[in-house]
Parts: C-alpha cells; structure tokens; sequence
C-alpha cells in the first residue's frame, strides 16, 4: 500500500487533480494498484484561508506520505515548491522533453532530459540593498555539483538512447562557480567512461536546443540555466502541456505538471491534463525503481503509451487546438489503460 499525497492546487489545479485521481482509481481497479491518496491545499487558495502557502499540516501529511503529486499553484508557488524542494533536499529537478504525435516539435525524433541542480544557485533567495545597488549571492557547491552530476550519469546509463551527458555552464565568464561545476561534472565523468561526455556554454546550449535538439541526450546543468532550459526544452515539443516533472532526494519525490495555474481557463473543462498525468507516470517509475517493484515499471509504461495513442489518434483537450474536454480526454485514458 503506497502513501500518495496529492496538493490540489489553484486555478486549473483542482481539475487536472481530479484526472489524475481517476487515473489513479482505474489504475487501482485494473493493475490491482494499492494506495492511499491524501488531497492537501497549498497555494493562493490555502494563503487566503490559513495564512499560509505551505500549512503545516500538509507538510506533516507529506512527510508522512510515501511520494507526493502537486498540481499547480498560483502567485505562492515558491513558497510552496521552492520551500518544499530544500525542506525535502529533492536535489534533483528532472525535466523530460520528448516528442508527441500532432503536437507542434520542431522535430519528430527529440528525447533529452535535462537534469537541473535544484538546491542552490541564485534561488536560495539570499539577495540584498546595497545604497542604490542590489546584490544576489550565488552559491555552488562541489559537493552539490558533484551529486547532481552523478544522477544526470545514472540517468544516462539507465536510458535507451545515444548515452550523452552534455554539462551545460558559463565558465568562460562565471570562472569560479561555474568553473566549480565544470570541474565536479568533469571529474564524475571519468567514473562513467561508457557515456559520452561534453560541455556547452549555456548560451551556445540555448541555440543548439532549436538547431539540433535531436543532438541532446541528458543535460546537467545549475538551477537558474535549468530552470530556463527546461522551459525552452518543453517549447522546442510543443509546449508545456505535454511537459511532466519530477523533484527527487535520496529518499523522497516530488512531481508535478510544468504548467502554471492558468487561471484564465480556470474552470471551463477545457485544460490539458497530460503534463500532470505524465507526470504519474514518472512517479510509478520512480516507486518502481526504489522499492524493486515491477507492477509499478509496468504500470508506468501502459500511462504513458496510452497517453501517446490517444494524442496520435488525434484526440486533444480544447486548449491546446483540440475538440475534448478534460474529462472527455481522461475518459478515453481510463477506457484504454
């Protein structure tokens, strides 16, 4: 019996949750799946009614709780995800960009995951007045460097591709953080020499993502070049709706959906729930791979299939051009599980 709790989320968050929770029920019914699922509130909604982004309640239940779904929040999302990644140390922020059937890549043939350092950088948030100045501090850490470089590695070897970790960085300008970081991916490499292993300045990584994405394996790279990398890698397959994400430490995980709240299309049925629901499947091969269990592995591939039928067979949600609604399209995914 698997522990999920589940933070509901603001704007289209309640109702990408409530695919996922029918996902997750018909998963229950068919693979003989036994969870438990918890829904918790964090975000906009949970401010307004608490006082708090991240109640202390729903950070009990999640620490309680075996792996942890979040749907997206609002204008507190860092104080929710951000909070929640160093609280949990989910040192590893794991973004996929594949491409999918009649959805708009660049290319027919991408597959990368960018692994991004989720810990440190210029998002520990330490920044400062200084007179008339402000002053941010950048922190790089081999330790830290060194850790993410030995997942990105490990990803690497566990996938079915052309074996490639590319080090993406800004040495040339930033020579002693970046260069830390150069130096520590480096240095993990030598303990990895069936794997192919390159830098790339982050400017020259940005252009090569829309000029040869094909040429992309697994990316590591620092949390402010990741986090924008991910989100140029998502573009460069047809956007973020086809985009899942995962947050993982030692011992615990973290996935969410890339997309924001959308409020604009809040409550009209209208959402794509891909993002989140792909997400699942990365959480199945996460519990799969930690706890030996092959029904998850499986389970995690049958999600992720049926999500790729069902868009080659041309059905899409309203929102990204298509003629279902979210709970037509999550329909058609519980039907062919």
């Amino acid at each position: 019996m698997y522990k999920i709790s589940l933070i509901t989320g603001d704007g289209i968050g309640p109702e990408v949750s409530e695919s996922a929770i029918s996902v997750l029920s018909t998963i229950g019914d068919k693979f003989d799946f036994k969870f438990d699922l918890t829904k918790l509130s964090a975000g906009d909604k949970a401010l307004e009614e608490t006082g708090k982004a991240l109640p202390d309640e729903t950070v009990e239940t999640i620490k309680q709780s075996d792996v942890c779904l979040k749907a997206p929040v609002g204008e507190s999302a860092a104080d929710v995800i951000v909070v929640l990644r160093r609280m949990l140390d989910l040192y590893a922020n794991i973004r996929p960009a594949k491409s999918y059937p009649h959805m708009p890549a660049l290319r027919d043939d991408i597959d990368m995951v960018i692994v991004r350092e989720n810990t440190e950088d210029l998002y520990i948030g330490k920044e400062f007045s200084l007179g008339d100045s402000a002053v941010a501090l950048r922190v790089i850490s081999e330790a830290a460097s060194k850790r993410i470089a030995k997942y990105a590695f490990e990803t690497a070897k566990q996938r079915d591709s052309m074996k490639k970790v590319t080090c993406v960085h800004k040495s040339n300008v930033m020579r002693i953080t970046d260069g830390l970081f150069a130096k520590a991916c480096t240095a993990v490499s030598k303990d990895y020499p069936d794997i192919i292993f390159e830098e790339m300045y982050v400017d020259a990584c940005a252009m090569n993502l829309i000029r040869q994405p094909e040429q992309f394996d697994v990316v590591v790279t620092t949390n402010l070049f990741g986090d924008i990398l991910s989100d140029e890698s998502s573009q460069v397959v047809g956007g973020l709706g086809m985009a899942p994400a995962a947050n993982i430490g030692d011992n615990f995980a973290l996935f969410e959906p890339v997309h924001g709240a959308a409020f604009d299309i809040a409550g009209k049925n209208i959402a794509n729930p891909s993002s989140f629901l792909l997400s699942i499947k990365m959480m199945f091969d996460w519990l799969g791979a930690k706890h030996n269990d092959p029904k998850c592995i499986e389970i995690g591939t049958k999600l992720e299939s049926t999500i790729f039928d069902l868009v080659k067979s041309g059905v899409k949600t309203k929102d990204i051009g298509g003629n279902a609604t979210t709970v037509e399209f999550t329909k058609h995914i519980t039907d062919n599980l």
